[in-house]
């Protein structure tokens, strides 16, 4: 969806939308999945049939795995609105196909179908490597809109991803153990976190995540809420998943990709959380949960609202009191209660020169050899006396006492950290 462009998208397409989020994120079988996506699409974009082509990187190919009435068809990614869109990585609208001259009608004779009007949209996975297309035809409505276009670019984002993932696991599946097969579920992992925070005008920001084993229960995010205001409001998140290992990650990474998208649908933070908090419900086993904290920062009011899910204790500290604030959460951790409530919460302001610090619960119960934790008085006087430095070398130098401390006893859990700091 573009920034900053109202939505007209119903909550039954949303809903549809959550709910295929959920799915793409279990394993299965690509034809199975490439049918759900299809399925998905059809229902949400009001279209009549689709495909997925596949990229072959090496013939420079685009072809299809599935095609609902279709046999496979295989296409030069140079010809056609197919190509077009997986060459331009840009979603294309065709009110009708016979009147465009990229429309390759070959393909309808071969088949006996009539293509009226379409919507392609590029597949895009991981590291900007291109996936595939997503293909709609004849829309219900007799042309595809901008709302159409919006559903469509949503589901494509996260259909890419997991077919990335089946495609690499379909071919290593037979080779690989156990150990290659977590390899590779902590790589994608790591990519979903950012490399480069946004841009924050006036603040600084740092983050940090080192899981415990090959895959981790934590996760941070920093997203500029209108990526054409260079002033926009940002939204940060820091979340654990009760355990650590392959488990978690899973919950933890849907756990962001439904944020992610209810985020492009709404800003309202109450209802991001009250719609993902009824999800993991329905998804996580009893004795799971996870913990979140979820805040805007607007940085033309220095005001920060949030909400802290069983996420805590959070560092305020204060420049010109010279005064670490300690916040402890705000509500219950998600996943745990139908009813989130969800207490309206003094918005936190931050003065030039102050520091949030969002840190998960593996610095804090950080155990040396003798089985004491590195606790919050370790943390609040190290931020204390190193307050004034750049966030990246407060960051620093906290990772470095806890190994310090920690000296030869192993980490037992992750460790993920979120600074932000206002400028002086």
């Amino acid at each position: 969806m573009r920034a900053g462009t109202p939505s007209l998208i119903d909550a039954s397409s949303l809903i549809l939308i959550l709910d295929v989020s959920r799915k793409l994120a279990a394993p299965c079988d690509l034809t199975e999945l490439l049918e759900l996506i299809i399925k998905t699409g059809r229902e949400v974009i009001g279209a009549d049939r689709g495909s997925v082509f596949l990229y072959d990187e090496e013939a420079k190919e685009l072809y299809s795995r599935v095609a609902t009435g279709e046999a496979q068809i295989r296409v030069s990614i140079d010809k056609g609105i197919a190509g077009e869109c997986a060459r331009k990585r840009q979603t294309i609208l065709v009110d009708d196909c016979y009147s465009d001259p990229r429309f390759n009608q070959e393909i309808d004779r071969r088949t006996g179908y009539h293509t009226k009007s379409l919507i392609t949209v590029p597949l895009i996975g991981l590291d900007d490597k291109l996936v595939g297309v997503l293909q709609m035809l004849n829309s219900k409505a007799d042309h595809f809109g901008p709302d159409e276009r919006d559903v469509a670019e949503l589901l494509a984002a996260q259909a890419a991803v997991a077919v990335q993932r089946t495609l690499l696991l379909e071919e290593r599946m037979i080779k690989l153990k156990l150990e290659h097969d977590l390899t590779i579920a902590r790589d994608i992992q790591q990519n979903i976190l950012l490399r480069r925070l946004p841009r924050c005008p006036g603040y600084s920001l740092s983050a940090f995540s080192k899981p415990a084993d090959d895959t981790g229960g934590d996760i941070y995010d920093v997203i500029r809420l209108d990526e054409r205001v260079d002033m926009s409001p940002m939204l940060l998140l820091l979340a654990d998943a009760a355990g650590h290992g392959i488990g978690p990650a899973l919950s933890v990474t849907q756990f962001r990709a439904m944020l992610r998208i209810g985020l492009r649908l709404s800003a309202d933070m109450d209802a991001l959380m009250h719609h993902v908090n009824q999800q993991l419900i329905e998804d996580l086993p009893n004795d799971r949960f996870i913990t979140a904290f979820l805040g805007i920062l607007d940085p033309t009011t220095h005001q920060l609202r949030f909400h802290a899910a069983g996420q805590g204790p959070l560092l305020h500290y204060r420049a010109a009191e010279g005064q670490v604030v300690w916040r402890d959460p705000s509500t219950v951790p998600l996943g745990m209660f139908k009813d989130l409530d969800l207490p309206p919460t003094p918005p936190l302001v931050m003065a030039p020169g102050d520091l949030l610090v969002l840190l998960t619960d593996g610095f804090y119960e950080y155990q040396d050899a003798a089985g004491q934790v590195f606790g919050k008085e370790r943390v609040g006087d190290l931020i204390h006396r190193l307050h004034a430095r750049p966030t990246s070398d407060i960051l620093g130098a906290l990772l470095a006492e806890v190994r310090r401390f920690a000296g030869s006893a192993k980490q037992i859990d992750d460790l993920t950290a979120l600074l932000v700091k206002r400028d002086a």
